[in-house]
């Protein structure tokens, strides 16, 4: 689960954390008001679950109220990535000398966490990584002794920050690992931490995300938890319940299981198709939930034909039939479907789906090509 800035700074001030004062806001007179209580030029940044906001126009300095007023009215229902802009965050503008990043994240090959520390702040951090690997320190976690204080030297020796930086960085990374840790994130920044002309260092930026699994944990996060997500068709599939990723192709990739989905993404490439997303029903699919896979996949306008690769062990080769018949029965269908059945129930499965529009394939590699014959052909 992602979180909004103003809701990840929220957090990081609980653990200590200096950030500008400030506070979000949903229409421009608020954003006003604001500015009025401040009384400094302000900072008005969109508050959406993407990055870029910078160079889209969603970050605005105000040097008065009435600016920052002029401002929000831009910002807000700003249209950033597909995503738009309901509230901003109106804070004191800092003072800002230099910008640093901290963050940490999963280290998956190593099997723990990673802190990653730069004098390279302020941008993308992906960006520094391909481009200047040299420039971002690197730790990681013992998960029995945690962060300690001769590392966090170690990591900002290794940045290369300055002195003043050196001796301020401890609080702010100890609290990231806290954070971290106590709410079972897979990734936290701040960036930029911000130097000031006045030699303090202020979290200007910050980001959180939570591991969806854990959230049972924190019900305290229930009320920053939003419809809204990078991409509106994975927002509708997690809504219903469905394990799904959009992807840039154009055939709809529906099985059961996260390995047999995923090698047959890697199958239909081979074979010259695009993926258009990935998608697990799961095992033990019922019909209902079969129908709402073809639905969530038919929402990506660009998808031109679809291929269930379905191995039945819990799951029911019957179940999936009558879900696809009841699919193509009550929806508007008009790409083809290829249909790899096999497993448990799996000859009642192909007998339902017998004279359907549905095409059949005998094996995975049967299947990939004929859904990219078919929509090639299309």
């Amino acid at each position: 689960m992602k979180i909004h800035e103003y809701q990840a700074k929220e957090i990081f001030a609980k653990y200590g954390v200096p950030i500008p004062p400030g506070r979000v806001a949903r229409t421009p007179e608020e954003v006003k008001t604001i500015a009025q209580e401040v009384g400094k030029p302000v900072v008005v940044k969109a508050q959406v679950h993407v990055g870029g906001r910078g160079k889209a126009g969603g970050i605005k300095v105000g040097n008065t109220p009435e600016e920052a007023r002029s401002h929000a009215e831009k910002i807000l229902g700003m249209d950033i990535k597909g995503l738009i802009v309901h509230e901003v965050l109106v804070e004191e503008a800092a003072d800002i000398k230099e910008e640093y990043y901290l963050g940490i994240t999963t280290d998956r090959a190593a099997r723990r966490n990673i802190v990653m520390v730069s004098a390279a702040g302020g941008i993308d951090i992906e960006e520094v990584a391909a481009t200047d690997p040299e420039k971002i320190a690197r730790l990681h976690i013992d998960p029995a002794i945690g962060l300690q204080d001769f590392q966090i030297r170690q990591l900002a020796f290794e940045a290369r920050l300055p002195a003043a930086a050196v001796r301020g960085i401890g609080p702010f990374l100890k609290a990231l690992s806290k954070v971290y840790a106590d709410y079972d994130c897979s990734l936290a920044e701040i960036n930029p931490l911000v130097l000031t002309g006045a030699g303090t260092l202020i979290a200007a930026d910050a980001k959180i995300n939570i591991d969806d699994n854990a959230l049972f944990r924190h019900p305290d996060l229930a009320q920053y938890q939003e419809a809204q997500e990078d991409d509106p068709i994975e927002a509708e599939a997690h809504k219903r319940g469905l394990t799904y990723v959009r992807l840039d192709g154009d055939i709809g990739i529906i099985g059961n299981g996260a390995g047999l989905v995923m090698t047959t993404l890697d199958v239909v490439q081979r074979e010259g198709g695009r993926p258009a997303n990935f998608l697990d029903i799961g095992g033990g699919a019922k019909a209902e939930v079969v129908t709402k896979a073809i639905d969530t996949v038919l929402l990506d306008k660009n998808v031109k034909g679809i291929f269930f690769n379905i191995f039945g062990g819990i799951t029911r080769g019957d179940e999936v039939a009558k879900g696809m018949l009841e699919a193509i029965g009550t929806m508007d269908i008009t790409v083809p479907i290829v249909v790899r059945l096999t497993g448990t129930r799996a000859a009642e499965g192909l007998q339902l789906l017998e004279g359907s529009a549905l095409t059949p394939a005998a094996t995975m590699q049967e299947g990939a090509q004929k859904i990219v014959s078919l929509v090639n052909a299309a």
